[in-house]
């Protein structure tokens, strides 16, 4: 500890030398302030008291051709060491001491101690040579990755077949790979006190609309948090309306869909060591829909949106439904129907309301069951589980036949959303209005779509309305909201995302 206090000592008289007004009583927490010296001994014991002498962080001394000390810092298992042996030492052992740079990937100076202790953090091997007070970093990130494989929660019967991983330069290459457009930007960015997660914000210059850039950037910027470990922190941090079930910034693992939405002027938010990207701004009608519908013909496209509507009403109305005709308009169902339901219910204990909550939650159980289970268990289980719970619930009394029959299709139609996080909000709405329903019948469903309405309608996400096109209407919008308009015609971009390209096919490119 001797040793430490006195370089700690020079480097408080080199500060003061710098009017940084350091004082004599200042914690070892700034010891990330310091600059470094030349004397490669007194760099080694700042860096290692400063990462708390870890048993992981190697430290390697050699003398290089000019016999001045040398040491070489890393993290086991986050480097390559061929890299560091076969280049860096080799290089520095047999070359002059001026270090013009190894044959490796990346090669940065500093003399900011701060910046060498987050590259070694972050998998960069740093040198230090006697009598220099420059650190040399060196890109020798080398750690086990996962490898580019298909979207698990995307997957699209046409289309590419590739997604993002958990590595963040292999994502962005991904990007760069299908947008080979030279104003692309990349904006890096650190979050995170402690994790010190990298993040990139894409977007295209001259397309994006700079003040929505800016807002972005901004709202990152401004989150204060000690750890960033998936991209979902950021997507709520930066949301507009955070109590809202609707989900404002929309996340995928495809770098197709990624590439689709900065085309139209959106911006991309790639974040280190997750493999969802997230789009910002977002609005409602396009988590429903699928970048395959813009890869098969428009006629095609148009009748599987359709579907996906017809899917989310019926899985977020239909027990509602259920209720309401069941408890409070029973004449509006055809006789027959109403027999055949009455014969059904003869032995249920329950009014309805109870009878679809029960079933409802027990459905639920099951899917957040089945996803916990390791491997093909899991559907095994929740297709078996259903299959006998509903039996026996029918068996037993407990539920109508009907019944079962309603939860089992609301559940199928829950399945048609591409996306999961708005899956996830009729899910949760679902169950509010079945209460409303059954208290008030329909007009306690209509109720409900009303507050609904009016709350979509009253949320922005990044200063563009969330129901656009629909409010405000955009008649040109609506050619890519319900139906898909073929490509040739739809020759501008969305202008509610104040692009400053508008047109995206030319005259003279028309076919």
């Amino acid at each position: 500890m001797s040793q430490f206090w006195k370089a700690w000592q020079r480097r408080k008289e080199t500060l003061q030398s710098q009017s940084l007004n350091l004082h004599a009583d200042k914690s070892m927490e700034s010891v990330s302030d310091l600059i470094l010296c030349e004397d490669v001994s007194e760099n080694v014991s700042l860096i290692r008291e400063e990462l708390g002498k870890c048993d992981d962080l190697v430290i390697r001394r050699f003398q290089n051709k000019d016999n001045k000390d040398c040491a070489i810092f890393f993290l086991d298992g986050m480097v390559d060491r061929n890299i560091i042996s076969d280049f860096i030492i080799r290089y520095t052992t047999t070359r002059d001491v001026t270090y013009e740079g190894p044959a490796t990937n990346e090669l940065e100076a500093t003399d900011s101690l701060r910046q060498v202790i987050r590259n070694i953090l972050s998998g960069t091997a740093v040198l230090l040579i006697d009598g220099n007070n420059q650190a040399y970093l060196n890109n020798t990130r080398g750690w086990d990755r996962r490898s580019v494989e298909e979207p698990q929660t995307e997957s699209v019967v046409r289309g590419p077949r590739d997604g993002f991983c958990e590595t963040l330069c292999v994502n962005s290459a991904l990007i760069r790979f299908r947008l080979k457009d030279p104003n692309l930007r990349v904006r890096h960015m650190v979050v995170g006190q402690r994790t010190q997660t990298d993040i990139y914000v894409m977007y295209i210059e001259g397309l994006a609309h700079q003040p929505i850039v800016e807002e972005v950037i901004s709202r990152i910027d401004k989150i204060n948090v000690d750890a960033v470990l998936e991209s979902g922190y950021i997507e709520q941090m930066i949301q507009d309306r955070r109590w809202s079930p609707f989900p404002q910034i929309q996340n995928t693992e495809r770098p197709d869909k990624v590439v689709a939405n900065l085309l139209e002027g959106k911006v991309g938010i790639l974040v280190d060591g997750t493999p969802f990207g997230l789009i910002a701004p977002a609005v409602f009608s396009q988590f429903y829909q699928s970048p395959e519908d813009y890869y098969e013909r428009f006629y095609i496209a148009t009748l599987i949106r359709f579907i996906r509507i017809i899917s989310i009403s019926i899985a977020l109305l239909l027990p509602s439904m259920y209720i309401a005709f069941s408890s409070f308009h029973p004449e509006m169902i055809p006789s027959r129907l109403v027999i055949a339901m009455a014969a059904g219910r003869s032995t249920v204990p329950f009014p309805s309301l109870v009878e679809a909550l029960f079933m409802e939650l027990a459905i639920e159980i099951l899917r957040e069951a089945s996803v916990r289970l390791p491997g093909p268990i899991g559907p095994t289980i929740g297709i078996v589980g259903a299959l006998v719970v509903g039996e026996a619930a029918v068996s037993a009394g407990l539920v109508s036949p009907v019944m079962v029959i309603i939860v089992a299709v609301t559940t199928i139609g829950s399945f048609a959303s591409p996306s999961y996080s708005a899956a996830i909000a009729i899910r949760m709405l679902r169950f509010p209005v079945m209460l409303l329903a059954g208290m008030f019948g329909l007009y306690g469903i209509m109720l409900f779509l009303i507050v609904i309405l009016v709350h979509l309608s009253s949320i922005k996400s990044f200063g563009v309305p969330y129901m656009s096109p629909l409010s405000p209407l955009n008649l040109l919008g609506m050619r890519d909201l319900f139906i898909r308009a073929p490509h040739h015609l739809m020759k501008t971009r969305p202008s509610m995302f104040h692009v400053h390209d508008k047109v995206r096919m030319r005259e003279e490119d028309k076919p």
